[in-house]
């Protein structure tokens, strides 16, 4: 597969928040309650893509992946934030990193992954019950440290801290 990797440009945030929604979809619908992707979920990740976009951050690095003029995925990591971040283990955090379905196994994510972290010490957060991002992570050196996570608004969905 053909891919390049990028920053984002203001433009983008709107196909963005679209892939965000629809690889939210494919990756989490059956751990979240019914009714959790309506138009007040599609517009934050509107919201979300249009500042992060609009408003680049020196302590941010963004990167998305275009192929044949489409987004088909992208990755955002910074200072560690969420659940624990006061005692957190690394300076690094992976936020989000997410592949059209169509689009896994071509490299895209791998180049993200190394687009957005490089290969240095890292943290980050992944749904337990999601096997093939688990796999994905230990390929590149991570592992749970044992530190979960249950949002009470998501409570399917565990999260589990890797370090690498």
């Amino acid at each position: 597969m053909t891919f390049t990797l990028r920053a984002p440009v203001p433009a983008d945030a709107e196909e963005l928040a679209a892939l965000h929604v629809s690889t939210w979809q494919e990756a989490y619908t059956e751990l979240l309650p019914e009714g959790f992707f309506d138009e007040a979920f599609l517009e934050g990740r509107r919201r979300m893509w249009a500042q992060i976009t609009a408003e680049p951050r020196e302590d941010l690095i963004v990167r998305v992946a275009e192929q044949e003029g489409r987004i088909i995925g992208f990755a955002v990591s910074g200072r560690p934030i969420g659940p624990f971040s006061d005692e957190a283990p690394r300076q690094r955090q992976l936020y989000m990193i997410y592949l059209t379905a169509t689009s896994h196994g071509g490299g895209a994510g791998q180049s993200l992954l190394d687009g957005v972290l490089g290969d240095g010490p890292a943290q980050l957060w992944v749904a337990k019950d999601n096997p093939r991002a688990v796999a994905f992570y230990r390929r590149n050196g991570f592992e749970f440290d044992g530190v979960e996570h249950v949002d009470p608004a998501t409570p399917l969905l565990v999260e589990a801290r890797m370090l690498r």
